[in-house]
């Protein structure tokens, strides 16, 4: 196929060989006319236009090579679908659209400039490869210079949904990724709903994320990913007004320098709502980054959880609650950055409801400020251990129902549940009821192995104690803490200290001053390992 330069900037697809059927393979034709139009406009400079009006557009057993300045624009989603399947190749991915430094040579001097790729879905639940590839995305991009990518939904994709690194100048916004990642077990690369690699540009990537959505992928919902462990982390990457729910992890920085994170939501998060940490590629984790006004509430196990970082980083203006294990965790995974974290701040966040510690110190920090946070209410867990079976007893797909139980609320909450070999995660409870995290994210259900019988047997254990405000189990020092109030107002009380340095803890140095420690269930403060070397004074105990 042939097009002229002095043809229209913008042709309709439906024009060249496209049929949209949902029967005909289409990638033969799409291919064709997408490098005729990268060649029409390499020869003049004008970037080109393809309209795809709706239909259901197959694409079959292999991927197109994308080319610079040519944009895709569909009449809407649902309208234009993109069917991606591999059926006669089950060892290719068959993204929409892939242009990448292994396969095409892409680099900051071989890039994609001026595209647009909007108003479109992408079905890629009819890819399935024999071993996990993380090329087997829902759009594959590198090195992609003032892009816009607008209103898509991609779903179902074996790898990541939106997969595209190192976006100088580019705004993701309005995209819906569902279910995306099938294929990896959770542990792999990939696998996320929108998943942006960084540092190909340097030192500065200016990228905004925003008004995007992320439900039920296999790892991250939002993440971004330094890509080489030599590169600088880069600054200038933004992700705001998003919603990330149901993935392993909901929002995650993984080696960026400096990013902003607004006005977003992070619910039911199977690991955490907001991570930090060396999990990426390059085992570097983020730094230098700011959470405000955000929601992060309700996540399986962790509200926030930072670690492997060298600082700074700064949570402001949170609400931090409901979560399954602490609201804040500071920690370190293995392999990673284990020198003290300089300069974190936690203020004016409201941490509340968590079933263990509202915030949780178990790797070494460094002149930190925790300044004017209302920490209540958390310790949730704190029932007996159970068990039982027989009549009253059964299970649905998310939940476990005994009618002769009489729990106290939330107080299984974080729990792992044991029937049978089967075990599942309780998010919350009644009296009689435990409500039970899916067994991965997207699934339907909390059962791997099918919803037990009635009257199965259960048993869940015991929960820890104390539990408190805020614990320090690793070394705290030079901290500024003052003009928080830590308590509970509930009755019976689960928050059993304000403040609990541990025996494997030390505080040093530092003020601790004009802070509320009073209402908690036990003693204001336990201190296993007195503080040296601060003042504390001032306090209300």
């Amino acid at each position: 196929m042939s097009i002229s330069v002095s043809s229209p900037l913008t042709v309709d697809a439906r024009e060249h060989g496209l049929v949209g059927d949902g029967t005909t393979n289409d990638q033969p034709a799409f291919a064709r006319l997408v490098d005729a139009m990268g060649a029409a406009c390499a020869a003049d400079g004008r970037p080109r236009v393809i309209t795809v009006p709706a239909g259901c557009y197959v694409l079959r057993d292999r991927a197109t090579v994308w080319r610079s300045g040519v944009s895709l624009i569909g009449a809407g989603r649902g309208a234009t679908c993109f069917v991606l399947c591999n059926p006669g190749s089950p060892t290719t991915p068959v993204p929409l659209a892939w242009f990448t430094t292994a396969q095409h040579g892409a680099g900051r001097d071989n890039h994609l400039a001026d595209i647009t790729f909007a108003h479109f879905e992408v079905d890629g639940s009819g890819v399935r490869t024999r071993e996990y590839d993380p090329l087997a995305k829902g759009l594959g991009l590198q090195y992609v210079l003032r892009g816009r990518f607008s209103d898509l939904y991609v779903h179902d994709t074996a790898a990541t949904g939106f997969g595209c690194d190192f976006l100088q100048d580019t705004v993701v916004e309005g995209v819906l990724a569902e279910r995306c990642g099938r294929q990896d077990p959770g542990e792999k690369m990939g696998g996320a709903g929108i998943g942006i690699g960084v540092g190909g540009w340097g030192a500065v990537e200016r990228l905004t994320v925003t008004t995007c959505t992320a439900i039920g992928n296999g790892t991250n919902g939002i993440f971004v990913e330094l890509q080489r462990e030599n590169w600088p982390p880069p600054r200038g990457i933004r992700i705001t007004a998003c919603h990330a729910e149901d993935n392993r992890f909901g929002i995650s920085d993984w080696g960026a320098d400096g990013l902003l994170v607004t006005s977003s939501t992070m619910i039911g998060n199977h690991e955490a709502g907001f991570d930090v940490s060396s999990q990426g590629t390059s085992g570097v984790g983020g730094r230098g980054g700011i959470v405000n006004g955000c929601v992060i509430d309700g996540n399986v196990r962790n509200g926030i959880a930072i670690g492997n970082t060298p600082g700074p980083y700064a949570l402001r203006g949170n609400r931090v609650s409901d979560n399954g294990r602490y609201g804040y965790w500071e920690h370190n995974l293995e392999g990673g950055d284990r020198e003290p974290a300089a300069d974190v701040v936690l203020e004016s966040n409201d941490i509340r409801d968590n079933a263990l510690d509202g915030v949780r110190i178990d790797a070494d920090l460094r002149d930190p400020a925790i300044l004017g946070n209302r920490i209540r209410n958390n310790g949730r867990r704190a029932a007996p251990a159970a068990s039982g079976g027989g009549a009253g007893v059964r299970c649905t797909r998310l939940s476990l129902v005994d009618e002769n139980a009489d729990w106290p609320p939330d107080g299984h909450r974080g729990k792992e549940l044991t029937v049978g070999r089967q075990r599942a995660v309780v998010t919350s409870n009644t009296k009689t009821d435990l409500a039970l995290a899916p067994a991965r994210p997207g699934a339907d259900t909390a059962w791997s192995d099918g919803t037990p019988a009635p009257g199965s047997s259960y048993r869940l254990p015991d929960s820890p104690a104390p539990r408190a405000g805020i614990t320090a189990a690793a070394a705290v020092t030079g901290a500024q803490m003052n003009g928080n109030r830590v308590w509970d107002d509930q009755r019976p009380r689960t928050q059993i200290h304000g403040v609990w340095i541990t025996s494997e803890g030390s505080w040093t140095r530092g003020r601790v001053c004009g802070n509320d420690f009073t209402g908690n269930a036990s003693a204001a403060t336990r201190f296993d390992t007195p503080p040296s070397g601060s003042r504390w004074r001032d306090n209300d105990e």
